[in-house]
């Protein structure tokens, strides 16, 4: 028996997860790391802290689990998307490493759209202040000095691999997210290029997710690992969730709701939205993955339970007035709102907390309640929230449908898949089938099959479902159904009523 690790880089915290052959996860170690704002719409990370944590999982993993290391075949990788990181000619970091969430590019995102028209439909990148070609036009024209010296423009997982392994290379499917990709050619975008201001000089050669490194001595001594240790590539987060839930079926999509949220589907082409609501990044040859993610998931939950609910008291602990309020918690909240019944007595919560990318790509969208009345509580708060993040994942399926045909089964990971009521909102805002795979951590599965393949050890990626457990199923509730039915039309005027006044209230309080 021989293992492979599947290191996913993720926005809070790095996991290294340890497979066997057959795909049965083995352990897991997990390193967190600081998410810095030091100004308005800031959104940084150390890449160093990232990079110790690679090594401090992988290394972690391997120790705990008591694997003899020669048993390891190989470490693949999975990376969030759209990281920045500007490096000097020694391969040192000169700026902080931004994250897909930084959002001060946006003032330039009308800009990039005006002087190349047809950028969204070379790349399938929105163009929003998530983009990397939208934050090198900040950078280029705002932050000049350091700009200049750039000798390379690199993601948080090149860097981590030209540490590991010595090389500049860059994966189809990160290479594909930076939004510098033609989506035909699978080169760089002249139009691009010219967009963000740099050359191609300055980014990495393109290769395969399956493409092959190999670890360097200094490294491998460090992490106690055997020298030689073969390192593959792998692909972007959002691709390899996918992978890592079996989802790479037509009749298949993903759903992931973690901190943010995301929904996909596996394509035999690469294809463009019309709309331009929808990404299409490459996974192998032959599949495609297209969607879209929102900045608003899990995060709301928290967020409710800090601001909204503080403090409260359980559906089943009494009167209010004669109750001892307890600090919330997540539990006592999901318990509040599953007291509640579907539709929260009319109120609609529209999600925008954090600004939006799809289905809105606007920075400056912000969240809403309507139809607030003296008869609500604070289950219905929280149910009102819950709900309205999945109308807003629900809006980008039937997008996401609208392009690549109807879905019959959805795949759920995330944080959230832990959660019955949850998963019982999902269905029926869904109206769809919900399967969740006992393997929670989908994009580090994905890595390891991704590896398994490129290792020769799996004849293909279908092997991926026979790996796959499905822990929970469940089915939409008919008369849940139809009263989301009525509510989402409802949704999705009021959003279409309120989006135009977004940036006009931005202005309004800005001095």
């Amino acid at each position: 028996m021989g293992y492979v690790i599947g290191v996913d880089i993720g926005t809070s915290s790095t996991k290294a997860v340890l497979f066997d052959d057959e795909g049965a996860q083995i352990g897991k170690c997990a390193q967190g790391y600081v998410l810095n704002s030091p100004t308005a719409g800031a959104a940084e990370q150390d890449a160093d802290d990232i990079l110790r944590a690679t090594v401090k999982t992988a290394a972690g993993v391997v120790k705990e689990s008591g694997i003899d290391p020669t048993q390891l075949r190989g470490i693949a990788f999975s990376a969030a998307m759209h990281t920045l990181l500007l490096v000097d000619e020694s391969g040192q970091p000169i700026t902080p490493m931004f994250t897909w969430a930084d959002s001060r590019g946006n003032g330039w995102v009308e800009s990039v759209r005006l002087h190349s028209p047809n950028l969204y439909s070379q790349t399938s990148v929105p163009i929003h202040p998530m983009s990397p070609v939208v934050k090198l036009a900040w950078l280029g024209h705002e932050q000049s000095a350091v700009f200049d010296r750039a000798a390379r423009i690199v993601s948080i997982k090149e860097y981590v691999l030209h540490e590991w392994c010595g090389q500049w290379l860059i994966d189809l499917s990160i290479a594909s997210t930076t939004g510098l990709l033609n989506l035909a050619s699978q080169d760089w975008e002249p139009m691009a290029l010219k967009a963000a201001g740099i050359c191609r000089e300055q980014l990495s050669e393109i290769v395969p997710t399956t493409h092959q490194m190999t670890l360097r001595a200094e490294m491998a001594d460090a992490m106690n690992l055997c020298s030689q240790t073969v390192v593959v590539i792998g692909a972007s987060d959002g691709v390899l969730a996918n992978l890592g839930v079996g989802a790479i079926a037509p009749d298949l999509a993903a759903i992931t709701l973690g901190t943010s949220g995301a929904v996909r589907r596996v394509l035999n082409q690469p294809t463009v939205a019309a709309e331009g609501q929808l990404f299409c990044y490459p996974l192998v040859s032959g599949r495609w993955v297209m969607g879209g993610a929102v900045n608003n998931g899990g995060f709301l939950l928290q967020w409710t339970r800090d601001n909204l609910v503080p403090y409260s008291v359980a559906p089943d602990e009494g009167d209010m007035a004669t109750s001892e309020p307890s600090k919330s918690t997540y539990e006592r909240l999901t318990k509040m709102a599953s007291a509640i019944a579907p539709g929260a007595d009319g109120l609609i919560f529209h999600p925008h907390l954090l600004g939006e990318r799809s289905p809105l790509w606007d920075a400056q969208a912000r969240a809403s309640f309507f139809g607030l009345g003296k008869h609500h509580t604070q289950g219905h708060l929280v149910r009102a929230v819950m709900e309205g993040v999945l109308y807003n994942l629900q809006s980008v399926f039937s997008a996401l449908e609208a392009v690549g045909g109807d879905v019959s089964i959805l795949r759920a990971s995330g944080g959230f898949a832990h959660s019955d009521l949850w998963q019982q909102i999902l269905a029926d805002v869904f109206e769809r089938e919900v399967q969740v795979p006992a393997v929670i951590e989908s994009s580090a599965f994905g890595a390891a099959a991704l590896a398994l393949v490129s290792l020769g050890v799996w004849d293909s990626l279908e092997q991926v479902n026979a790996a796959i457990d499905i822990a929970h199923i469940r089915q939409p509730i008919a008369g849940n159904v139809r009263r989301y039915r009525k509510l989402m039309p409802i949704y999705t005027d009021l959003l279409t009523s309120v989006s135009s006044q977004y940036a006009a209230l931005q202005l309004a309080i800005a001095d």
